[in-house]
């Protein structure tokens, strides 16, 4: 084995030959299911400015406060690879002016983010995630669309055991009284929260309902829930949202402590998970967020979306299917002796061509070794171009699955080939 004093970085891994297949099967369902839906796909560069991100995530949360790679550039200014796409996907739609495009602007994205959090399976440091972003409609219809999308998604990606969480937020005046109620719940108890949460009793004690640790969670059953606190507007969404998913025969489980970590939601808010991927259960995240179009310097629009870590897509598969790669390759070609390698390179680009996969061995070996090689490679048939055959114009045309051999003219070598397609 080669050595080599260079390893990838903590939180990163290749992804290696053996896997890129998984996730070329799981892009295509994606874009097929999205697309499909009208959503159109959209891509943001890597990095934005620091600022899109405190003021859409929030300077409280954990994302803003330990986990971005910002640095400042050599012209000043001051830039962060993305943590989250939702704040990347909303600045695009401003700056290129998409709501004059239609009403209703339907995105999608499959991203690469980073955040600097301890890697954990499932979750690296430079993670992956796609997701969706509707923008224009503040109906709960719209609500609907986006988390039977969602749901149905991962049931297309063989995902089953599948748990749909889902709350109502409120509006901002909606959160502002319920967040000092829950304020003055948790002081007799302040002592007995972790620094973490100390500190977000002072920042934004709705992230406080978002603990794991089984103390506080203990403590929060006495707490009051946000439902006595919505308006009468965000009950009647939520409630018709509700409906329409009874109506749907999509199940849930109303969440009341589920509030998710970033600070642009409001009203409603969904969670996906699967006891398959262990304690970190999480696979897809979502909500309302009418406030940030406004917040980032545009008009006031309603928007929701979701957003899914591939990661633990792929894991939750491992878990719950039996897939094997497909073999582009049906046809190896083999040489023997120097002079038979314009035949055979002529060959292999007329048989990629017809669209055929084919390779051969560039080490020149010998025809055992090459036979080798082929049944490695898992291929249908090889071709053998030998002296004899290249004097007669022929090659040998061996099927390795049934051991059948003849020779076929090479004039007539492509349509031959062609059998192995299927």
């Amino acid at each position: 084995m080669s050595k080599t004093n260079y390893r990838s970085i903590k939180g990163t891994h290749d992804i290696l030959p053996t896997d890129t297949w998984r996730w070329r099967a799981l892009e295509t369902t994606i874009h097929r299911i999205l697309s499909r839906a009208g959503y159109q796909e959209i891509r943001t560069p890597t990095f934005e400015q620091t600022d899109l991100f405190t003021r859409s995530v929030g300077k409280e949360t954990d994302i803003v406060t330990k986990e971005m790679y910002s640095w400042v550039d050599q012209g000043g200014d001051h830039l962060t690879l993305k943590p989250e796409s939702t704040a990347s996907v909303v600045r695009a739609y401003l700056q290129h002016n998409l709501a004059h495009q239609s009403p209703v602007v339907r995105l999608y994205y499959f991203d690469t983010l980073f955040r600097r959090e301890r890697p954990q399976k499932g979750r690296q440091r430079q993670f992956h995630q796609f997701g969706i972003e509707a923008l224009g409609s503040p109906h709960p219809e719209q609500d609907a669309e986006v988390i039977v999308l969602a749901y149905t998604l991962l049931q297309e990606l063989g995902l089953k055991e599948l748990t749909l969480k889902l709350n109502s937020i409120g509006s901002s005046d909606s959160r502002a009284a319920y967040r000092e109620a829950l304020r003055q719940a948790l002081r007799p108890h302040l002592k007995a929260l972790t620094p973490t949460s100390q500190r977000r009793f002072e920042t934004n004690p709705l992230r406080i309902l978002d603990t794991k640790i089984p103390e506080e969670r203990e403590i929060l059953k006495e707490a009051p829930t946000i439902d006595a606190f919505l308006s009468s507007e965000d009950s009647a969404h939520f409630n018709e949202l509700c409906s329409l998913l009874d109506h749907l025969k999509i199940p849930y489980v109303r969440d009341p402590y589920l509030v998710r970590g970033l600070d642009y939601y409001t009203r409603t808010t969904f969670e996906i998970t699967s006891p398959v991927l262990g304690a970190q259960d999480a696979l897809c995240g979502g909500g309302r967020y009418d406030d940030l179009v406004a917040t980032l310097g545009g008009k006031p629009t309603p928007a929701i979306g979701f957003a899914t870590g591939v990661e633990r897509v792929l894991l939750a598969q491992e878990q719950t299917l039996k897939m094997t790669p497909e073999n582009p390759l049906q046809v190896f070609l083999i040489g023997l002796g120097s002079e038979s390698l314009p035949t055979l390179l002529t060959l292999l680009n007329e048989i990629r061509q017809a669209g055929l996969g084919a390779t051969f061995d560039p080490l020149r070996r010998s025809l055992k070794a090459q036979l080798r090689e082929a049944n490695r490679t898992g291929v249908r048939c090889a071709v053998i171009l030998g002296e004899e055959e290249l004097r007669n114009q022929q090659a040998l045309v061996k099927d390795l699955t049934d051991g059948e051999q003849r020779n076929v003219p090479l004039s007539q070598l492509v349509e031959h080939l062609s059998k192995f397609s299927g």
